[in-house]
């Protein structure tokens, strides 16, 4: 099996008396695209600066294509693409002048694409950044990412000021880069674009991995949404002792709970009195997200945060 692209073991990071990160595992291989999942201050971009030494952590382990990011220098960094959280594009330089810099920097890679990704994602080259709204300023950070087809890939927060038209376009272009055999390292709030293009998914909670597995597998794991509606109003106690049920509660006639497993068992309690009707429906990545930070690691309540 190869090596990792991407590992961390124990990785704590400490700002003072703060601990933004606590012992975070990852393990990233080559050619998948990997979803990294949380709320503000969860430890998402202290993370990700780590992973390209704009940060250096407290203690614990970190490799980025195969050597500390400490040692690897511009070779390590030339093989990498990253969009950051926020851009910084001040100033009357242009974009056009800006990517061929960055362009003549990487010895010439990836200048014969910049046109054909700035007309996909509708980027006015020659205007400068002062003139640029966010989302054309985040247009260029698509590009500069992309353009010189790097091995790994490190999104922050990437379809951030993108309207919906050019987000399905950039998953798209994750889709191709990943096809290609690259990398890609995603960082995101919107959920459903993670599950959309992601194999695996890590979620961080507090500044260690709650959890990481398949995008097929946490959607199972999230379960189903279930609504019975009766010709009376039902007893919401037999339903909430069956394993398979969380959440059962009774809005008039109707029963709601959540569905972990085979209906089985709760079709026959159903059974038992008339049902007038009934829906139920797939729980999503954004559904276990929650569920995750509502209940905690072991289970234990904890405060819902943000997770906009």
């Amino acid at each position: 099996m190869t090596a990792p692209v991407i590992r961390t073991r124990g990785l704590v990071k400490d700002y003072g008396r703060t601990r933004a990160l606590a012992g975070l595992d990852l393990e990233v291989q080559r050619g998948e695209v990997y979803g990294f999942i949380g709320p503000n201050g969860a430890g998402k971009s202290t993370t990700i600066r780590i992973l390209l030494d704009l940060l250096r952590p407290t203690a614990g382990e970190v490799e980025v294509l195969g050597q500390a990011p400490s040692q690897g220098g511009p070779a390590q960094r030339a093989r990498i693409g990253y969009l950051p959280g926020e851009l910084a594009l001040v100033g009357r330089l242009t974009a056009r002048e800006h990517l061929h810099h960055l362009a003549a920097l990487r010895g010439g890679r990836g200048v014969e694409r910049i046109d054909a990704l700035a007309e996909r994602f509708t980027l006015e080259l020659d205007r400068p950044f002062r003139a640029l709204s966010r989302g054309n300023k985040q247009k260029v950070g698509v590009v500069q990412a992309f353009m010189h087809e790097p091995e790994l890939l490190v999104l922050d927060e990437p379809t951030s000021g993108l309207d919906p038209l050019l987000q399905h376009e950039f998953l798209a272009l994750v889709r191709e880069t990943a096809a290609r055999g690259a990398t890609v390292f995603m960082s995101s709030h919107v959920l459903r674009e993670v599950e959309t293009v992601a194999d695996r998914v890590a979620v961080i909670r507090e500044g260690r991995t709650v959890d990481v597995d398949s995008v097929q597998s946490l959607r199972a794991r999230a379960g189903q949404r279930v609504a019975l509606t009766f010709a009376q109003a039902p007893d919401p106690a037999p339903f909430a002792a069956l394993a398979e049920i969380r959440d059962a509660t009774v809005d008039g006639n109707t029963l709601h709970c959540r569905l972990h497993g085979e209906p089985d068992g709760l079709l026959k309690l159903a059974a038992r009195q008339r049902v007038t009707r009934w829906t139920a429906r797939d729980l999503d990545l954004e559904d276990l997200f929650l569920d995750l930070y509502r209940h905690g690691p072991n289970g234990a309540d904890a405060e819902v945060p943000d997770a906009r």
